[in-house]
């Protein structure tokens, strides 16, 4: 059998100055982060208009009809869809907790025992299964705003990788 072994190679040159003589010849940098998380109450990372706010409904619109989808409208529209959601459960909340009173109201008559358990388990049941309701519902949220976030965050460490 020959002889599998590559040839040694010689190693990497080494820099020209130690890191430590680099680190004190650039000094301080020159430019400063545009972000300071410290003076910012709002870490979510949803930029904030500095201009005229009329430029939001033009961003906004411009990321809407963006048929390239690099833009993200999730995460300004997340509390308008929490909003819708929170009135689409409090209305469910109201038709199923009238009814199924009512329903168990209409059942006294025919057997008393129905009526009470309907009652009963419309005044234990439609709560829990509302407030159950509005977690998944802000879980949902969350999770798809989070994906969002990691989607632009992985997009501007990208953008700054390829400099």
């Amino acid at each position: 059998m020959s002889d599998q072994n590559p040839p040694a190679a010689s190693p990497p040159p080494l820099p020209e100055q130690s890191a430590a003589e680099a680190a004190r010849t650039t000094g301080t940098p020159t430019s400063r982060p545009s972000h300071q998380p410290a003076a910012d109450p709002d870490d979510t990372g949803v930029p904030t208009v500095n201009g005229d706010a009329g430029d939001v409904g033009r961003g906004f619109f411009a990321a809407l009809f963006d048929l390239s989808f690099r833009t993200f409208i999730t995460r300004r529209l997340a509390s308008v869809f929490y909003f819708v959601g929170l009135i689409a459960i409090a209305t469910g909340f109201i038709v199923y907790f009238v009814g199924g009173i009512l329903n168990g109201i209409s059942l006294l008559w025919f057997n008393v025992g129905a009526g009470i358990t309907a009652i009963v388990a419309t005044l234990v049941i439609v709560p829990v299964l509302t407030f159950l309701a509005i977690i998944l519902l802000r879980f949902v949220i969350e999770a798809v705003v989070a994906l969002i976030a990691i989607a632009e965050n992985t997009e501007r460490t990208a953008q700054h990788t390829k400099r």
